[in-house]
């Protein structure tokens, strides 16, 4: 994947966006594309899921809360949240969140070579309001409370080894995080209006129990250099770890978190953003504002994010229309779905099985608005490699 440069133009109505009164270079400098009509062209009709896809891909019900899952003897948990996949010999393993307070946690699902499911289980019990998270190298799952004074627990896909809460990754209204394989840490996000975000150096790389949190220090421009700041407390009493350092930059509601190549993504709800850190050249910019965008943006309420081998990255979207958004690495963006009737929910968990075939997600409170009623989908289809 190539390092993808701030996102320069609008792909919207033939447009692109301007910033003092300079063009913004980007895919549809030469041949500026429609709405919805980006690497898989627009979306159709509501199938019988309520799902508009572009052609060529389907969508099947995976769980819903309250409910078993498939032939299993599990009830799928309320307000599926964070989510990713793992191989699981010729299957793989979806896990997700469960953003309730109390009780949240985290549950799996596996599934066979062909899809079917072939079980389902819980990883993680006795936390609260688990949002998002990430996938570490050693395949296991960090789960994350969106909670003041909140902890990272490690988790296993299998279901085998008990969780760990990683007491020295921070206490903070943690949301999610991305393991970095270079320089061996994991990036952090904080879901507070004035929240900043983090890295975790653990002592030894795989073994999360002990290290040092640090957070990003730079000016208030949205591009720039930074640099990173032990955080002298991660316990984060009685002084937030956000107000510890002077000079950390701070962020308007971190959400998603995504590294691949040599860069980190991650999303700001508050602002509509999606940031780019290039961790070469230790240079931050923007790589989605939909504040810059002439007509209507195509991706608002930015939330969970990920990534494909092609370099395309799948943003979902909180509120919005219950999109899931795609920005090319020439900076194209589009709507890839769009979920109708639940405009009530947010879209979660964004993940790819490991073949690239098929992407899982949740609509976090369905048709009704209540976390009781999540449902966890499924699209297979010709996604790019």
């Amino acid at each position: 994947m190539e390092r993808r440069s701030l996102l320069r133009a609008a792909v919207l109505g033939g447009t692109s966006a301007a910033l003092g009164g300079t063009l913004w270079r980007g895919a549809a400098y030469a041949a500026p594309a429609q709405p919805g009509t980006g690497p898989y062209g627009p979306l159709g009709s509501p199938d019988t899921n309520g799902i508009r896809l572009p052609a060529g891909f389907t969508s099947r019900v995976i769980a819903r809360s309250g409910q078993r899952v498939g032939t299993t003897s599990y009830t799928w948990h309320n307000a599926p949240d964070g989510g990713a996949c793992y191989a699981d010999g010729t299957g793989w393993i979806y896990v997700s969140n469960s953003e309730i307070n109390p009780s949240g946690g985290a549950s799996a699902v596996t599934f066979s070579s062909t899809g079917a499911i072939t079980g389902a289980y819980r990883i993680l019990s006795g936390t609260r309001q688990n949002c998002a998270g990430g996938k570490t190298p050693w395949n296991t799952w960090l789960s994350c409370e969106e909670v003041s004074l909140g902890y990272v627990y490690e988790t296993d896909p299998w279901g085998v080894n008990a969780a760990a809460q990683r007491a020295a990754m921070g206490r903070f209204k943690h949301e999610a995080a991305a393991a970095d394989p270079v320089r061996r840490v994991i990036y952090l996000t904080e879901d507070e209006t004035n929240g900043r975000f983090y890295r975790f150096v653990p002592t030894t790389w795989g073994d999360l129990s002990s290290g040092t949190l640090q957070v990003m220090v730079a000016g208030s421009a949205t591009s720039g250099s930074f640099t990173w700041t032990d955080v002298p407390d991660p316990d984060g009493s009685p002084t937030a770890t956000r107000s510890q350092v002077s000079g950390s930059k701070s962020f308007n509601g971190g959400e998603g978190c995504h590294y691949a190549n040599d860069t980190v993504w991650f999303t700001t709800k508050g602002d509509n953003r999606v940031w780019q850190l290039n961790l070469l050249d230790h240079t931050y910019e923007l790589a989605y504002d939909d504040s810059l965008v002439n007509g209507t943006a195509p991706l608002t309420g930015v939330d969970n994010i990920t990534g494909t081998s092609s370099g395309d990255l799948f943003v979902a979207e909180d509120g919005g229309n219950m999109e899931i958004c795609v920005i090319t690495p020439d900076d194209v963006v589009a709507s890839f779905l769009r979920i109708d009737g639940q405009s009530a929910s947010e879209i979660t968990g964004p993940a790819f099985s490991p073949d690239g075939t098929r992407l899982y997600f949740s609509s976090q409170r369905g048709t009704s608005g209540s976390s009781s009623a999540g449902i966890t989908y499924e699209v297979t289809g010709p996604f790019r490699s």
